[in-house]
Order: C-alpha cells, then sequence, then structure tokens
C-alpha cells in the first residue's frame, strides 16, 4: 500500500486542498493529512476544529486520515508514519519557488523522502488566507469551500448568510 502525506494548516480546508487530496489518490492508495500548528500563523480554527472540516468535507473517505501535527519535522513526522511521500499542491507559478526550496530541505534532512507536486485545477486562485478575508466581508463563498466550512465561516464572523452578488 503507498500513502503520501499531505501536510497543512488547512485553516479551513478549501476546495482547492480538496482537489489536491482527490488527485493524489490516483496515485496513492492512501493520502494522510496532517493539520499542523503553525507557530508563524494565528489560526482562526482550532486543530480540532480544523480536522472536523476535514473529515466531513471528504464524506468519511476510508482512504484518507486526519491526523494532527504539532510540532517538529515533517520528514520526523513521516518517518514515525512509515511515509516515504510528501504530497504538495502548487496554485501559481509563485508557490514553486518556496515550494521547491521546502522539498530541498526535506530532501536534505531525509534523502529517503520524496516530495510530489500536484498542480491545483480550477482553484488556483484560493487560498485559506483570501478565503477569510472574503468571508468577513460577506463574500460569496459557493463553490470554493465546502457548504460546511462556508457554514462555520459565517458564524465565526457573525454573518448568518452570504452575500450574493
Amino acid at each position: 500500500m503507498t500513502a503520501a502525506i499531505y501536510a497543512g494548516t488547512f485553516d479551513p480546508i478549501t476546495n482547492g486542498h480538496i482537489s489536491i487530496i482527490r488527485s493524489g489518490l490516483v496515485a496513492f492508495d492512501e493520502i494522510i493529512v496532517a493539520v499542523l500548528t503553525n507557530t508563524k500563523k494565528a489560526p482562526m480554527f482550532s486543530v480540532e476544529e480544523r480536522m472536523e472540516m476535514i473529515k466531513d468535507a471528504m464524506n468519511g473517505d476510508d482512504r484518507i486520515t486526519v491526523d494532527r501535527f504539532d510540532d517538529g519535522l515533517l520528514v520526523d513526522y513521516a518517518r514515525r508514519k512509515g511515509v516515504r511521500v510528501v504530497l504538495r499542491g502548487l496554485r501559481a507559478v509563485g508557490d514553486f519557488e518556496h515550494e521547491l526550496q521546502m522539498a530541498n530541505m526535506n530532501r536534505h534532512l531525509d534523502p529517503d523522502i520524496e516530495t510530489v507536486f500536484i498542480m491545483a485545477s480550477d482553484y488556483f486562485f484560493v487560498s485559506s488566507t483570501l478565503i477569510k478575508e472574503a468571508a468577513s466581508l460577506g463574500g460569496d463563498l459557493q463553490g470554493i469551500v465546502p457548504e460546511g466550512v462556508a457554514a462555520k465561516l459565517r458564524v465565526k464572523f457573525g454573518r448568518q448568510t452570504d452575500r450574493r452578488a
């Protein structure tokens, strides 16, 4: 059985993330979605909330495991899980430089860990930061996040309905 780890903050999960996970399942039998605590970011949702949103968005697909990754190196986490592949999504050219640097550092830290890049499909413009900004201003999130995520964002921002254009 082949597995890959898709690590990220997922604050919140978007349809772009879901697209990367679904594409990854074409090549891998299992995807471990590792929800991390990023000390450089102040997440809107707790790790537990983010994990629950991912599970809900993936509709109980048993090929997807949602786990938390609180600290340390991703390569160490991968080793603990017995996984040799890190899955990364690319939205635009700007992502590539940063992702390539991370992949090369991971290769330096553990030459047995490979990084596989998957291009985002229709959701290349979507980021969790942009989603939160649009949600805070009452923007329409239909089609770019799962409905459950949109509902949680509306509650967080005190907006019970989306403003439709």
